[in-house]
């Protein structure tokens, strides 16, 4: 009898993991089958094009997947719970959590007219002040020097430009 309750639970969390392979190996199809129909646009600047991160991703999504599988039939199961280093018992903290949303829609809204630097800067600023930095200064500089890298390694490295809003012209 304490066989049959003890197998009943293992059975079920073996099929959730068999589940999360299937999941995994579905996806990784997904992602090929759609990398496939994407055609092939090279240049001298990107010699890969861009079906090359799509077929990574499927085939190393694939792979894992398969690697994932096999552990769950040799029996491999994670702990439960004690690799994490959170208090369960604690509530969550919403003014976090609604802090760094704000922060975020205000960047979504005022990118378009302040530019990225601007945005972002407060975009960076905000989420350190939600997250418990009080050295406002300070925040502000290294937000700044964020936004001003991201700015231009986005330009220079990617050859994205992101708006420079009312910047324009001095950046």
């Amino acid at each position: 009898m304490s066989d049959a309750t003890t197998r009943s639970p293992q059975r079920v969390r073996d099929r959730a993991q068999l589940g999360l392979c299937a999941a995994l190996a579905g996806l990784g199809v997904l992602i090929l089958v759609d990398a496939s129909r994407i055609g092939q646009a090279t240049s001298s600047n990107d010699p890969l094009g861009p079906r090359a991160v799509p077929l990574f991703l499927g085939v190393a999504l694939l792979l894992v997947s398969g690697l994932y599988l096999l552990d769950v039939l040799r029996g491999g199961r994670g702990e439960e719970e004690e690799g994490e280093d959170v208090d369960l018992d604690s509530r969550a903290d919403w003014r976090t959590l609604g802090l760094l949303a704000f922060f975020f829609l205000l960047n979504a809204v005022t990118i378009d007219r302040l530019g990225w630097v601007i945005s972002g800067s407060i975009l960076f600023w905000g989420s350190a002040f939600a997250l418990g930095n009080r050295h406002h200064i300070r925040g502000l500089v290294i937000g700044v020097a964020l936004a001003l890298v991201t700015f231009y390694g986005f330009a220079i490295g990617l050859g994205v430009n992101l708006p420079a809003g009312i910047l324009q012209g001095i950046l």
